[in-house]
């Protein structure tokens, strides 16, 4: 079974930073392309940031472009977000998604193009 966990999620002060981490289970990350997203109250589910199964390309919403990166640990099979300069406006539950690709140098940055997803974690940033 194909199972992922978000945790680092928290609340935090504006300017402040969070790490987002989400543990892969019943398969291997070596074999997906990773995203993470977000979901506002009241809004709908965006794109946050993605990285391609090969982990050479990344890609980036304009809004956390500069301020989060995304990256990989095969070795834990672990996908992270780091997240520094936070601003109020980034709070949301966010998740990380998984889709089974055999292309190692593209992204997927459409909720639809996922298969797998997490529950996600609540990151609230005070102003």
């Amino acid at each position: 079974e194909v199972q992922l966990v978000e945790s680092g999620g928290g609340l935090v002060q504006a300017g402040g930073s969070l790490r987002l981490s989400c543990a892969a289970s019943g398969f291997t990350i070596d074999n997906a392309a990773i995203g993470w997203f977000r979901q506002a109250p009241g809004k709908e589910r965006e794109g946050v940031a993605a990285i391609s199964r090969g982990a050479d390309v990344v890609q980036y919403a304009d809004s956390v472009k500069g301020r989060f990166t995304i990256s990989k640990d095969s070795t834990k099979n672990m996908v992270y977000l780091q997240m520094n300069g936070l601003k109020p406006e980034d709070t949301a539950v966010y998740y990380c998604a998984l889709e089974y690709t055999i292309y190692t140098s593209i992204v997927r940055t459409s909720s639809s193009e996922y298969d797998y997803w997490g529950r996600g974690t609540q990151v609230t940033v005070s102003s």
